[in-house]
């Protein structure tokens, strides 16, 4: 069985909807051909946002449910293309009537498979309501992904907590026009080794954001970037089986975060979260398609989400 994504990261400007699919379909047509493709965040919600004088003129323009036209199309053009699509992150009008800044996930079929509330807004200049939960899903018979947006990577708790799911790939979608971007690749970085999993950070292009895209393999090594900020697409494959493998054999021959913990170790304390790290579940899931032989050797000791994961 084959764990491998061919995976194109397209770091574009903001378009319209209809510029969007355009691309798309000429992209799918050459050799950036993937399985999965992502876009930036808030890619089709920003053209024209710098002439809007109102927050209301913004949503208005943009925020939609999403079952709303822009969803249903967005499955459609999944669904015609016959890829995983990320198209980056939407506004979203939520039930509530509150506005989100949500990634969402389509399937080859052209289901909406799994949707992202941003936990971590840039305030102030991001004024969209905050979610509240983190969200991984399955790409069957090949993996887990995770989802995070832009200044989420700041916070390490977003990546240790979508690799404690069982994530081997995480997709963080971002709109970074500012000096910020420095930053944001050495902690990319940073978050693929502490957890030992793929990290695909894609900005947007200039003039909309600042570009320097990037993969990141478990161990640390950058698999492909953009040097700059123009409009391009990264295209690479990803074998989700190095995760398991890092796990293994440990980053570097050496070090093994996951397997910090002995059965003997008493609960470590930490006040900053009024809880503590409990060895016997510090462990992560493990995505059910990896390989036996690469699957770690101790018993399972709790499920994760209430869902049993095999080890």
């Amino acid at each position: 069985m084959s764990r491998h994504i061919r995976l194109a990261l397209v770091q574009a400007p903001a378009e319209s909807f209809e510029q969007f699919a355009e691309g798309l379909r000429l992209r799918m047509k050459s050799p950036n051909r993937a399985d999965l493709v992502v876009y930036p965040e808030l890619h089709l919600c920003s053209e024209g946002v710098e002439t809007m004088t109102t927050l209301d003129a913004y949503y208005e323009t943009y925020a939609e449910p999403l079952d709303g036209p822009r969803g249903r199309a967005l499955g459609a053009l999944a669904r015609e293309l016959g890829i995983w699509l990320i198209p980056g992150t939407v506004l979203e009008r939520g039930a509530d009537g509150e506005v989100y800044n949500t990634a969402v996930v389509y399937s080859p079929d052209g289901e909406l498979v799994a949707h992202y509330r941003k936990i971590f807004t840039w305030r102030p200049y991001e004024p969209m309501c905050v979610g509240r939960e983190f969200v991984v899903f399955d790409m069957p018979g090949t993996g887990r992904i995770g989802l995070s947006i832009c200044y989420d990577s700041w916070y390490p708790e977003v990546t240790r907590h979508l690799a404690w799911m069982g994530a081997e790939l995480i997709v963080n979608v971002v709109q970074t026009a500012t000096s910020g971007r420095a930053q944001e690749i050495p902690i990319n970085t940073a978050n693929a080794i502490v957890n030992q999993v793929w990290v695909a950070s894609v900005n947007g292009a200039v003039p909309t954001a600042q570009g320097r895209s990037l993969l990141v393999d478990p161990e640390g090594h950058v698999q492909v970037a953009a040097v700059g900020t123009e409009d391009t697409t990264l295209l690479a494959v990803v074998d989700l089986d190095r995760v398991a493998a890092a796990r293994k054999h440990g980053t570097g021959g050496d070090s093994w975060p996951w397997d910090h913990f002995t059965a003997d170790d008493t609960p470590l304390e930490l006040p900053l979260y009024n809880g503590h790290i409990d060895p016997k579940t510090w462990r992560p899931a493990v995505s059910p398609w990896i390989p036996e032989g690469l699957r770690p050797a101790a018993p399972a000791v709790a499920a994760h989400d209430g869902e049993d994961v095999a080890r």
